[in-house]
């Protein structure tokens, strides 16, 4: 599988549509902080989320990062957490 490891980090000015994001967001990947998600993702499911973020955030108004970290199966995601426990995300797979 083609998959690639992506940051999305966003930062919504309306408390409704930020609340939307995030729960669109969970269907993606991992919840690593407020409003922060590490997600893999094939082209596909990267071109879904970008097309579902679309229709939720308001233009001009809301700011969405997208960050590709690189493929899944060929980088070692590191991260530091200062403060709280940090849980690394595990691989598996997922029914549609």
């Amino acid at each position: 599988m083609d998959e690639h490891v992506w940051i999305v980090a966003y930062d919504i000015s309306n408390r409704k549509r930020w609340r939307c994001v995030f729960k669109a967001l969970h269907g993606y990947g991992e919840w690593l902080q407020l409003s922060v998600f590490q997600c893999r993702l094939t082209r596909r499911r990267r071109a879904e989320l970008e097309t579902r973020l679309r229709e939720l955030i308001k233009n001009g108004e809301d700011h969405v990062l997208l960050i590709d970290v690189g493929p899944a199966d060929r980088i070692k995601l590191a991260i530091e957490s200062i403060g709280k426990t940090f849980s690394k995300m595990e691989r598996r797979a997922i029914v549609i």
